[in-house]
């Protein structure tokens, strides 16, 4: 008897329940397939993180005993597709079941339940024993609710997992939420915390993958890879973080600089993601520094909401609206991303800064994707499936169940409000307030109109202005349309002509 299971590349968990037994009637099978390499076109790095952790998880099953099949990208006989690799392996195996572990990808999930369905063999589902929530619990949760925002449900899995919280249930330090204190911009003070991530030599996997004919676009920083590969790797940049960032993580997790490319962000979330680190442990080494002193209350929360909020309540999002969310279009936007997307050539200096170290290191913060890239993205008016598909290809921690909803709902109001209560549009203002980009740039933030105007400025009041039937009524944008009322109809006419004019040349900005 042989009992095929299979894992897949976001599958990298070694405690999970299958491990606890060592038999040789359990063949666990990876497979490195063109499937997943190419349904969207990814950053090297990406394909390069997961391929060497996929091959260091199954060396340590081997080494623990386990019997492992393993398909490389260029072997002969690996099919472009999972299933296919997956009927020659239990014919070749003489496989009596298969089992695997629920996908997170809508996908992969129609895939493999579809083909099991089919198979004459037993086939069972288990649970990858990973998230705090099932698929269906935000729906459950907000099935009675007008609206679906993330900060009932954050108190909620508070209150449910005992999180912050004093001995009567209040929140620890009377409030739920300390995010006003968590806006400050950097000025280069406190020092960027050292990198003490190790370096991996992957020129000989990344060889291999380019003589396949893979497909990707940004640098792999083959020579010098930096990115975990196991959970013990994972668990000690959980430390450093913890020790080096986690007490200015709160104050500075919304700036913006060309100096710095982590500031205090932890850079673990493609290490939770493929489920080397667990997020139950991920909050419980905070709020330990947290209760020891180590780190303010308010940098504590404000990272444990990421966590424990944010990341199951995108999760919960994206099962309830799949598979129609990705068509999602509420501004009806289309037009194309601009070359320097692919480039980063680009004279604005943030959107320059921003897509340049995503180019270089398949990792931007929150505030570069959301308020940077996507905000530019929102104003112009881009197709926000492109754009759906460039965040899923060029950042290392995006798997569709977390990025599509961060893209569609949050970033470019896409889905009508379901996530966010107003859209997250900002002119250089806000860029200029929480950044250093504007000094030196070839555009001037003060300016609204003329040629060295900064784009982002024209294109947010034309946004307002063209949206006004959708966003009038809203009573976040209450400000911003009062003062657009106001403004002479000369200054409105000019704002428009600047930006037909910036979005006639997206190309050249």
């Amino acid at each position: 008897m042989t009992r095929l299971r299979l894992l897949l590349g976001d599958q990298l968990n070694p405690r999970h329940a299958w491990f606890d037994t060592v038999s040789s009637d359990v063949l666990y099978v990876l497979m490195e397939v063109r499937q997943e390499t190419d349904y969207v076109l990814h950053h090297a790095q990406k394909i390069l993180a997961i391929f060497a952790a996929m091959r260091r998880f199954a060396q340590q099953l081997r080494e623990a005993g386990h019997r492992v099949a393993y398909l490389c990208i260029d072997d002969a006989d690996n099919q472009v597709s999972l299933t296919a690799n997956l009927d020659r392996l239990i014919a070749q195996h003489g496989a009596t079941a298969f089992e695997y572990q629920a996908p997170d990808e809508w996908r992969l999930d129609r895939q493999l339940a579809d083909y099991a369905a089919q198979l004459s063999l037993p086939a069972r589902c288990v649970d990858s024993a990973h998230f705090l929530t099932t698929r269906h619990d935000v729906a459950d949760f907000f099935a009675a609710r007008k609206r679906w925002t993330m900060e009932p449900f954050y108190r909620h899995m508070r209150q449910r997992h005992g999180v912050l919280l004093e001995p009567d249930g209040a929140p620890l330090g009377g409030r739920w939420n300390f995010d006003a204190e968590n806006r400050k911009p950097w000025r280069g003070e406190p020092p960027e915390p050292p990198d003490l991530r190790p370096r991996h030599d992957h020129r000989a996997l990344w060889a291999r993958i380019q003589a396949a004919g893979v497909k990707s676009f940004g640098e792999p920083s083959a020579a010098a890879f930096r990115w975990p590969i196991d959970r013990a790797e994972a668990l000690a940049q959980l430390d450093a973080f913890v020790q080096h960032a986690l007490p200015h993580f709160g104050t500075y997790q919304d700036a913006l600089s060309h100096h710095a490319t982590r500031l205090f962000h932890s850079l673990l979330s493609f290490a939770l993601n493929v489920k080397m680190l667990d997020p139950s442990e991920v909050i419980a080494r905070v709020t330990a520094a947290g209760r020891a002193g180590w780190a303010p209350l308010a940098a504590v929360e404000g990272f444990v909401r990421q966590i424990l909020g944010w990341r199951e309540y995108v999760r919960g999002v994206y099962w309830a609206r799949m598979p129609g969310y990705p068509a999602s279009n509420a501004f009806d936007h289309h037009r194309p991303l601009p070359e320097w997307f692919w480039t980063g050539g680009t004279q604005m200096a943030c959107l320059r800064s921003a897509i340049g170290q995503s180019l270089a290191h398949a990792h931007a913060h929150h505030i570069q994707r959301l308020m940077v890239i996507g905000n530019f993205a929102l104003l112009a008016g881009l197709d926000p499936q492109a754009l759906h598909r460039w965040y899923l290809g060029i950042y290392i921690d995006a798997f569709e169940w977390v990025e599509l909803p961060n893209t569609v709902g949050m970033s470019q109001f896409a889905d009508g409000g379901l996530l966010a209560t107003k859209p997250y549009a900002g002119s250089a203002n806000y860029l200029h307030k929480m950044g250093d980009h504007c000094t030196g740039c070839t555009y001037r933030h003060a300016q609204r109109s003329g040629p060295r105007a900064c784009p982002f400025n024209a294109l947010y009041w034309d946004f307002l202005d063209r949206h006004r039937e959708r966003l009038g009524a809203n009573p976040r944008l209450a400000m911003p349309y009062r003062l657009l009322a106001r403004m002479a109809p000369a200054t409105r006419h000019a704002l428009q002509q600047q930006a037909e004019a910036i979005l006639a040349r997206l190309d050249s900005l």
